[in-house]
This record gives structure tokens, C-alpha cells and sequence, in this order.
């Protein structure tokens, strides 16, 4: 069996973010995103992995390279455009050959991993295997609409009307049989040959198509909102480390993890949180639900169920709180005099600004 894993999008609705980095890049609780999805596949006993990439193919390699460290072994796959998740199935057929494989979307985010639902899909071998899960919003992802019996009779993308509030997870399980599917759709309506249509295809097609509805929990990271969320989550399972420097002054609360080289003085510290290799915490409040990247600067400052990239810098500013702070960034007190805001904001920014 093999893994392929999705990792070509643009991203658009964690820009700016994502102007610089590759969406899949963007860390939780200190590891990027796409590192979860490719020990999970490793977990699952899956070693043959190929990653389709687009415009951050050169950021992708560098992060992941040869798939050693995830004890996996990468090809790289290139899409020269986001033309859709069955389009990525397609390009990839000379990877896949006629391996059963786990399609895996590098920025989503499944608590407890795959390795229960591989194992089920080996066991059971349908032609294709979907993971559901009930959302409040059906209208933003594929949908499925199950019979009485719990069968799968009909899948719709972004649909309207949805006849469910059953969601695909970006967890797919599939044999042979889909590429057949995909070369046989055509584009929708986006432009893209989506994978609700092949699946649908197998369905038409009398062939045997299973669904899991999981209860566990299931994020895609495409924005601020639900990022944060999941460093929330994966902050809840960590467990309290020190290995910088701490002062007499400064106060650990919780499950707090201070990584090499970091330094803390005359601060408190509640967690869940972490403060990353080379970061300096100094009169400063950091609280529950935080991240805080490698080499980064908070001062003087509050910071709470945020996350703050490499290399950034909060200082002097008083409260900060459900943020996400992009690399190399620094924050600082605008000026009292004259009573004025002054920005510098790149395109798709969103600023909220208490008057």
C-alpha cells in the first residue's frame, strides 16, 4: 500500500500567511502541519509516499526531503496547477501503479491518526473507503448522503442545498479502481476534476464504496480560526519539559515546554504552552494555548491562545490574544503622540483595531 499525500494548494485563505509559506508549512505546536499527516501515514505501517506539490514544491522538499526522518520513503510528484484532488490522482498514476493507496491532504489535521482505519480498509478492501464527520457548515466541503442502511448513494462538492451535514474528511482509502474514475470525469464547474465526482463514478458504477463517520477530532487548517484551534488541541496532549533557562523570578505553570536554548526571565508562563529552541521570554505573561517558534522575542507583553512563527517579536504591547503571528514580525505599542495608527499591511491582511 501506498500514501499519497496532497501538498500543491495556494492556500488563500491563511494569507498573508501563506504569501511566504506553504499553508502544509504552517506549525502547530511548533511542527508544521504536514509532519502530523506523514507520521501518521508511518504509524499506519505505510512507507511509499509520494507528495504532489505546486508553487512551494522547493519549500516542501526542503522541510520534508527524502522522507527518512518520518521513516517513509518520498517521491515528489509536480501539479502545475491546483486543478483538483482527482486531478492529483491522475498525474500520480505512474507512482501509484496498481497499488491500494491512502490519498492523505497535507493540511489536515486527524487526532489519533489513520492506523485504525488502514488496517480496517485492508481487512475489508472496498474500492473506495471515506471518512465523514457532522459539521456545522455542509455548504463549505463534499458531502455525502447516506441510505437507511448507512450506504453511501450520492456525494455533491460545495453543494447549495446539502442533504447531509455528513463532511468528507481529507482521508480517502482506494484500490485500482479509482483511476479508471478519474479519467472518465470531467471538470466541474470550478475548473477542477474533483474526487466527490470520481467517487461518484464508483458508486454509478455498482462499485463498492464504504464510509467511516468518525466523532474523533478532525480540522482542516485552511484558516486562522480552526490553526488555532488545533494548536489548542495538540497543546492539551503535551507534556512538561525544560530544557532552556529559567530564572527564580519567572513562574511554569501547567504543562509547560521551554526547548533548548530558550530563555525565560522574571515571566509566567501558564500552559498548555511552548517556547521554542533560541526564543527569549522576559517580563512578559504568556498563557494558556500559545505557541512560540525558534528565535523568537516576547517582552513586556501579554500573549494567549496564540501562534507566533520564527523569528518574531512581541514588545511592550499589552494583551495579544487569538493570533497568529507570521515569521520575522515585530509587534510593537504605536506611538501616543499623535493619537494615530500607522500600518504597513500587505495584500489580504486583516486588521482589528481597538479605537
Amino acid at each position: 500500500m501506498k500514501a499519497l499525500v496532497l501538498s500543491g494548494g495556494a492556500g488563500t485563505r491563511l494569507r498573508p500567511i501563506t504569501h511566504t509559506s506553504a499553508k502544509q508549512l504552517v506549525p502547530v505546536a511548533n511542527k508544521p502541519v504536514l509532519f502530523y499527516g506523514l507520521e501518521a501515514i508511518a504509524d499506519a505501517g505505510v512507507t511509499e509516499v509520494g507528495i504532489v506539490v505546486g508553487d512551494t514544491a522547493d519549500e516542501i522538499r526542503e522541510a520534508v526531503g527524502d522522507g527518512s526522518r518520518f521513516g517513509v520513503e518520498v517521491t515528489y510528484i509536480p501539479q502545475d496547477a491546483p486543478l483538483g484532488l482527482a486531478h492529483a490522482v491522475l498525474i500520480a498514476q505512474d507512482f501509484l501503479g496498481d497499488d491500494d493507496f491512502v490519498m492523505y491532504l497535507g493540511d489536515n489535521f486527524i487526532v489519533g491518526g489513520i492506523t485504525g482505519l488502514v488496517e480496517e480498509f485492508r481487512a475489508d478492501r472496498p474500492d473506495a473507503q471515506i471518512l465523514l464527520t457532522k459539521v456545522p457548515n455542509p455548504t463549505a466541503f463534499g458531502v455525502a448522503e447516506l441510505d437507511a442502511e448507512g450506504h453511501v448513494v450520492a456525494l455533491e462538492e460545495k453543494p447549495q442545498q446539502p442533504k447531509s451535514d455528513l463532511a468528507l474528511v481529507g482521508v480517502y482509502l482506494f484500490t485500482p479502481a479509482i483511476h479508471e474514475a478519474v479519467r472518465s470525469i470531467k471538470p466541474s464547474w470550478r475548473g477542477e476534476l474533483e474526487i466527490t465526482h470520481a467517487i461518484q463514478w464508483l458508486i454509478d458504477a455498482e462499485r463498492r464504496v464504504r464510509s467511516t463517520t468518525i466523532s474523533g477530532y478532525w480540522k482542516d487548517t485552511g484558516n486562522v480560526t480552526d490553526m488555532l484551534e488545533v494548536n489548542r488541541s495538540v497543546l492539551e496532549t503535551l507534556q512538561p519539559l525544560n530544557e532552556g533557562t529559567v530564572d527564580e523570578a519567572s513562574e511554569l505553570i501547567g504543562r509547560v515546554r521551554i526547548e533548548a536554548g530558550a530563555t525565560v526571565t522574571g515571566s509566567r508562563i501558564v500552559g498548555p504552552a511552548i517556547v521554542g529552541a533560541g526564543s527569549v521570554v522576559s517580563e512578559a505573561y504568556i498563557g494558556p494555548f500559545t505557541s512560540v517558534s525558534e528565535d523568537c522575542r516576547i517582552e513586556d507583553s501579554e500573549i494567549e491562545y496564540s501562534i507566533v512563527l520564527r523569528g518574531s517579536s512581541v514588545t511592550g504591547v499589552r494583551r495579544v490574544e487569538a493570533s497568529l503571528i507570521g515569521r520575522d514580525v515585530e509587534v510593537t505599542p504605536a506611538p501616543r503622540h499623535p493619537s494615530a495608527h500607522r500600518l504597513v499591511l500587505g495584500d489580504h491582511s486583516k486588521v482589528q483595531i481597538s479605537s
